[in-house]
């Protein structure tokens, strides 16, 4: 009788000490860092630069930039061919600037397209633009509120983009902009501009256009913005992209857009 109680005792003790190893071990075990969320992506932008040409001094700024971007490029002055490459250089997708007659009296750039032009003057003009400005993919409008109004005029244009595999983008400066339409009827590549990022050079006016756009692109599954070659612009968006990144937006390239 004795021995059983003994036995009993042993086997009492035993279990015991397996029940605290077993909570030892659990409560030392480490614990699992819990799993990385990478937001999901749900909605695409394009920022593009326009007016690259007249200087270098933003090029440092650009090389803060890690996300896809869009330089477009102003033909015939004095960078334009050596900011070309070096934006196409830092992995950027480049387009070219095509200058165009508006409404308003603005300065015109050498070589801009006037409606009164014929088509061999305009397709002399964008050879020649296109020969300044190396690895576009693309074309979009420099001013241009009368022109891209013009269905004859952007007819021209477009056959020539056609021929050379070229996309274009509306930089909708004017509500009666005959582009979409057309384009689509000549089966052409074409992207439309949703926001201005800098009409004021304001860094707090580009941080609201910049919410604007991501909106945008929110609410439509994608947005285009254009900015241009400014130091408070091109500032602006290096501080904004990685937090929009984190919030589910992706910068893509302009031709990623472009229908």
């Amino acid at each position: 009788m004795l021995r059983l109680t003994f036995y009993k005792l042993v086997i009492g003790f035993l279990l015991l000490v397996i029940i605290i190893m077993a909570v030892f071990i659990s409560v030392s075990r480490p614990k699992k860092a819990p799993p990385v969320q990478i937001p999901k992506v749900k909605w695409k932008i394009a920022i593009v630069i326009d007016d690259w040409g007249y200087t270098l001094k933003n090029m440092p700024i650009m090389d803060n930039i890690k996300y896809p971007l869009t330089a477009a490029v102003l033909p015939n002055l004095p960078y334009s061919s050596r900011v070309a490459k070096e934006l196409y250089e830092r992995g950027f997708e480049v387009i070219l600037h095509l200058p165009m007659e508006p409404k308003e009296k603005y300065a015109l750039e050498k070589n801009t397209i006037l409606i009164s032009m014929g088509e061999e003057t305009i397709k002399k003009i964008i050879a020649e633009a296109l020969s300044s400005v190396s690895y576009a993919k693309g074309v979009s409008n420099h001013q241009g509120s009368r022109a891209t109004e013009d269905p004859r005029i952007m007819e021209v244009v477009f056959r020539e983009l056609k021929k050379r595999r070229l996309y274009y983008l509306d930089s909708f400066v004017s509500r009666n902009s005959a582009c979409t339409d057309l384009a689509h009827k000549m089966h052409l590549p074409i992207a439309k501009r949703d926001i201005f990022l800098d009409n004021f050079e304001d860094p707090v006016y580009i941080k609201l256009q910049m919410k604007k756009l991501k909106n945008k692109a929110r609410m439509h599954g994608e947005a285009i913005g254009i900015g241009h070659d400014r130091k408070n612009t091109l500032k602006v968006i290096s501080e904004v992209m990685p937090q929009l990144e984190k919030e589910g937006y992706r910068f893509v390239f302009l031709s990623e857009l472009e229908r």
